[in-house]
Order: C-alpha cells, then structure tokens, then sequence
C-alpha cells in the first residue's frame, strides 16, 4: 500500500486525470510504436477502470471508435461504448462481435488479468488462457496490417504465446514499460503488420 501511495505514476495520474497508474504503460509504447491514429477503430479487452480508453480516446482526437470490454462496471468515457460482461462468455464475444458489424479493426489493446488466486500455476493458466482469448480475437477482427498489444506474464505458456504471435503477424516485440515495476513479471507483447491469412 505504502509503495502504491508514493508512487510516482499514481500520483501523475492523479494530476492529469488518468484513472490509473497503467495509462503511462499504454503512453510509453504509443509514443515509441505510433499505434494510435486518429479514424481507426481500436477494441480495449479488460478496460477497466478505463485508463486505457482514456489514452486511446485523447490520440484518436474525436476521429475513430473505440470499444471497450470488461468483467467490472467502467464510468462512461466519451467516445467509448462499453460492454460489461466476461469475455470468456460465448454471449459476451458475440455481443461485441455485432458492435463490430462485420467491420475490421485497427488495432486491439488488451490489458487483462484474471483475478488472483496466490497459486502461481493457477494463475499463470488463467492468464494465459485470456491472452489467447485476445490472440484468437485478433486473429479474426484485425485488417491486415493491424496490431496487437496485450499485457502477458513471464512464465509457462508464454513461449508459446510468441510462437502463436508470430504465426499471425509479421513483427512481434517485447515491450516493459518504465510504469510497470520492475518485480513485476508482467511484459507487453507487441504484434503488428498483421498478414491477410492466419
């Protein structure tokens, strides 16, 4: 708790109205990978409490679509339309999926995690398995050419996550932004130039 309150990216999201510390995260790779463009339509898995869409919405600059998905209740941005609802849900994908009207994506951003259980191969199942929920997504919604950045945890599963990636896109990247700790073992994988065929 104490680390949480003096951090210093909490405490900047505070002052500039972000609603979590995770906004630097998606701020970081945007200004190095140029993945935000005003006119795309972006899809945010796992948005709440919707730093995310937050960030997406301010560099879109009222051109494009973002819609945002998550477990929990999210506060309404404007220019985001949101889903409650688990993505694991068949009813839940096929909600979003007619949001979508049988129009591509841009861009896919997926910030998830599953709740916690303290068993570290418990947990390191569950997230895998929702990373490959978002890849499976991403796979069928994305343009060619189109992008996806999604929060995975170093450990068993992962290498595999990177083999599926680099399946569907032509560049994968590895991104730890300054915002996520350091003892953290969370990463950012960054797959982009999405091919026509996976």
């Amino acid at each position: 708790m104490q680390e949480h309150v003096n951090d210093e990216y909490v405490k900047r999201a505070q002052r500039e109205g972000y609603r979590a510390r995770a906004a630097y995260k998606l701020i970081e790779i945007d200004d190095k990978d140029h993945l935000i463009k005003p006119g795309m339509t972006i899809v945010d898995l796992g948005s709440t409490p919707g730093s995310w869409s937050q960030v997406a919405a301010q560099r879109l600059k009222g051109q494009g679509r973002i819609i945002a998905l998550d477990l929990l209740e999210m506060q309404p941005i404007p220019g985001v339309q949101f889903i409650q609802g688990d993505f694991r849900e068949q009813a839940v994908l096929e909600q979003l999926e007619a949001l979508l009207e049988n129009s591509r994506v841009d861009l896919v951003i997926a910030d998830m995690a599953p709740n916690i259980s303290g068993i570290s191969d418990v947990d390191q199942a569950n997230a895998t398995y929702l990373t490959e929920l978002a890849l499976d997504f991403s796979f069928k919604w994305l343009k060619p050419g189109g992008s996806f950045l999604v929060k995975v945890f170093v450990g068993s599963g992962f290498d595999e996550i990177v083999r599926n990636m680099r399946q569907g896109f032509g560049k994968v990247a590895t991104r730890k932004p300054k915002a996520s700790r350091d003892r953290s073992s969370e990463v950012y994988l960054l797959g982009s130039d999405m091919r026509k065929e996976v």
